[in-house]
């Protein structure tokens, strides 16, 4: 099971409503957290989740919309005791923008690991995410990321009985372990079906529409995608900054055939996302006006 939470859904600066874009995934105790703009910290209050438990921290680019929040809720972390490490993942820099924007929270209780983007392709299995970075197309340095949780196949009792394996060894070999009694070695795939499907999520701000985006969503339980303008007329102004429009985003998802689309990154100036949606799910009909504070529980397919 995952939880994933979009905490605000504000493109460029927050508002009295809106906070600025993050989103925060929880899976198996661990917490999950993609940007941190101004207001961040207020808005995981509001949500009613932990600082304590954020373990990996994603960042898309460093404009002060996406990042501009993080020394407070480092701050924050430190103050409510952390004391294990925190990775911070983002483009080539990001150690020294984050150390440059640390002068005002210089002392904390743990340790900060960066991990630096170059390639337009990275994948990293941190905290039992496995994600995948992928560059997108904005202004400055810019990446994308799609969470991934895996899920193991099922154990065979069967197969386990049948080659008289102890039953001592089988929550080892169900955890991947292989094992040795006497002058016999037990392997998982002895005992262990194939993969089963997972949980996939993508998130993606600030590009103008890729083809690697749609890739990356590709079946993806939940694309959650940046929409700045919902008005038709601002495809020029999209373009020239290179954003997205409501339209271009629901066509990433329907090339993805993804289960569902939630907008986010709203232009300022964009006050009803709702009032454009009529037009947007003729394109992709799962498509969903994202808000502060919406969340999902993602769970794995029954079988």
């Amino acid at each position: 099971m995952l939880d994933v939470c979009l905490l605000g859904c504000s493109g460029m600066m927050p508002l009295p409503r809106r906070w600025l874009t993050a989103m925060m995934a929880r899976y198996n105790g661990s917490n999950l957290l993609i940007d941190c703009g101004e207001g961040t910290q207020i808005a995981i209050k509001n949500k009613g989740w932990s600082f304590n438990p954020i373990d990996v921290i994603l960042i898309t680019h460093f404009h002060a919309d996406h990042i501009s929040g993080l020394p407070g809720l480092l701050l924050t972390m430190g103050n409510a005791e952390r004391k294990d490490p925190v990775t911070i993942v983002g483009p080539k820099g990001v150690e020294k923008v984050v150390n440059s924007l640390r002068v005002i929270a210089p002392e904390l209780p743990f340790e900060l690991k960066f991990i630096e983007l170059n390639e337009k392709i990275e994948k990293l299995s941190l905290c039992g995410y496995n994600i995948t970075a992928f560059k997108v197309n904005h202004n400055v340095v810019c990446y994308g990321y799609t969470l991934e949780i895996e899920r193991k196949g099922k154990f065979s009792l069967e197969k386990a009985e049948s080659l008289n394996i102890p039953k001592r060894f089988w929550s080892l070999l169900q955890n991947g372990e292989k094992v040795a009694d006497g002058d016999k070695e037990y392997y998982p795939e002895m005992v262990m079906g194939p993969k089963r499907k997972g949980i996939k999520v993508c998130y993606c701000t600030d590009s103008r529409p890729l083809g690697i985006i749609s890739e990356q969503a590709k079946n993806a339980d939940l694309f959650i995608c940046e929409g700045m303008y919902g008005e038709k007329d601002k495809i020029a102004k999209a373009k020239e900054y290179k954003h997205m429009t409501f339209y271009e985003a629901a066509k990433l998802a329907k090339e993805a055939e993804v289960k569902e689309m939630w907008l986010t990154h709203y232009s300022p100036s964009l006050l009803k996302p709702e009032l454009y949606m009529k037009d947007v799910k003729k394109i992709f009909k799962n498509s969903v006006p994202g808000k502060d504070g919406k969340s999902v529980e993602i769970n794995f397919e029954e079988e």
